[in-house]
């Protein structure tokens, strides 16, 4: 292996010591956890734009990031190059999948033909690296929202040249995921959506994207894609408003349009919390629709309000996601654990992209190791069953039967009194079941 990143291969350590170094704690890539080795459960992958793209710039200030490939000035050159820190960067990591925007890995030109021309330059080199390394192509996704042309969207945008031109973007970026066997591909509405409805025509830019959404699946078959698509939610930023504002509604629209068939989702936590909700209500909601596709690790800082794409260190999150994970039995049909994600302006050394990602695995696996003794212990599903045991006999059973009406509803409580109503009520104790789940993030990860 080169030594390009001037970092050494990250291994487990286990848990002799308190302080966080360049090995992980709880992340044992083999280790057999409920039926399955830890890497299959979790199934990391780096995010090719927050690792090496990402100069660590925020709105009041430039970037600090200092990486390794800093001496290339030419665009393709450098294009070129970070594919073989990449590739090392993976390896050394232990990370066997990645996810890339196309415009992450190579410069654009002035035509669409230039720009795919310097794209498969890129693309090529990239193959040439799969041949010797296990690293896979988790997901990829054109950037359909950071070139100007997309300041009023793509497949959303008032202006069909702009549409066209982001249809032809995307038939290229499909050719792409055959190439390089992508198991997913993801689209991201970064700008579909409006700033103003005073001049927006709703429906006629939601029914453009569906209509692009069934040209991109056409187009799959045709050249025989066999990847899963994805949405991914998000409610605004950078736009007031997105249409794929959170799972539910992004699952609406895939129903309203036939499209459910053909499309699953690629939830992040961050984006959760932008719409209002937490990760584990946005994966519990996908997941009982059957649209669980894929997630994005990431957490955002409950005291600033925008999209920060910080490293997951939420143990409890970690744990919720993961619980929900085992429940479903996989992570969507072939997805994983996308860092969508960036160091803070302030670990801005080469070194620090490693120890981010450690922090971001052991969180995981410590979440795995949490929710798989939930699982086994059953205290959560015992929980519930116990919550809802009424509906097991008597009236409750003729509801879920589909025998009740409501009728019978009203024969069966016409004459209950008030205190028969509340003593029929049960105590959630709720502070005790939030206390129960620290306790067993505290005592499983002492024994890890």
């Amino acid at each position: 292996m080169a030594d390009l990143w001037n970092v050494d291969k990250i291994e487990y350590v286990g848990t002799d010591s308190l302080e966080q170094g360049l090995g992980f704690r709880y992340y044992d890539a083999d280790r057999v956890v409920a039926g399955k080795k830890m890497k299959d459960w979790l199934r990391f992958g780096v995010a090719y734009w927050h690792t090496f793209q990402a100069r660590l710039v925020d709105p009041f200030g430039d970037g600090t990031a200092v990486r390794p490939f800093d001496r290339y000035t030419d665009p393709m050159d450098l294009a070129l190059a970070k594919v073989e820190y990449a590739f090392e960067f993976f390896e050394k990591l232990g990370v066997e999948y990645f996810c890339f925007h196309d415009r992450d890995i190579a410069p654009e030109g002035d035509t669409l033909r230039e720009t795919n021309a310097n794209l498969d330059k890129v693309v090529e080199r990239i193959e040439e690296f799969q041949k010797t390394s296990n690293a896979k192509l988790l997901w990829n996704t054109s950037s359909l929202f950071t070139n100007p042309r997309f300041v009023s969207g793509a497949a959303t945008s008032p202006f069909a040249d702009i549409f066209a031109y982001a249809g032809g973007q995307v038939k290229h970026s499909l050719e792409i995921a055959k190439r390089l066997g992508a198991e997913n591909y993801v689209f991201w509405g970064g700008r579909e959506g409006y700033e103003n409805l005073w001049n927006t025509d709703l429906k006629r830019e939601q029914d453009h994207i569906a209509r692009f959404f069934h040209m991109a699946c056409d187009y799959a078959e045709e050249i025989g894609l066999d990847a899963q698509f994805m949405l991914e939610p998000k409610p605004k930023e950078p736009t007031s408003h997105q249409y794929d504002f959170d799972a539910a509604t992004t699952i609406a629209f895939l129903q309203t349009y036939d499209l459910a068939d053909k499309f699953k989702l690629n939830l992040e936590g961050n984006h959760a919390n932008l719409a209002g909700h937490t990760y584990q209500h946005e994966i519990r909601v996908a997941r009982e629709a059957g649209m669980l596709g894929s997630l994005d690790a990431n957490q955002g800082d409950k005291l600033i309000g925008w999209d920060i794409d910080e490293f997951p260190s939420d143990l409890y999150e970690t744990t919720a996601v993961m619980w929900e994970v085992l429940a479903e039995g996989q992570i969507g049909p072939h997805g994983g654990l996308n860092f969508d994600a960036k160091p803070r302006r302030t670990s801005f050394t080469e070194e620090d992209l490693f120890r981010a990602h450690i922090v971001g695995m052991d969180s995981y696996a410590a979440g795995l190791l949490v929710a798989a003794r939930l699982h086994e212990e059953g205290y959560i599903n015992n929980l519930v069953a116990e919550r809802y045991s009424s509906f097991d006999s008597g009236i409750g059973a003729t509801v879920e039967d589909g025998t009740a009406t409501l009728a019978s509803l009203e024969e069966y409580a016409l004459d209950k009194t008030q205190q028969e109503l509340w003593d029929a009520t049960k105590s959630d104790h709720l502070e005790s079941v939030k206390a129960t789940l620290n306790n067993y993030i505290v005592d499983t990860l002492a024994k890890a």
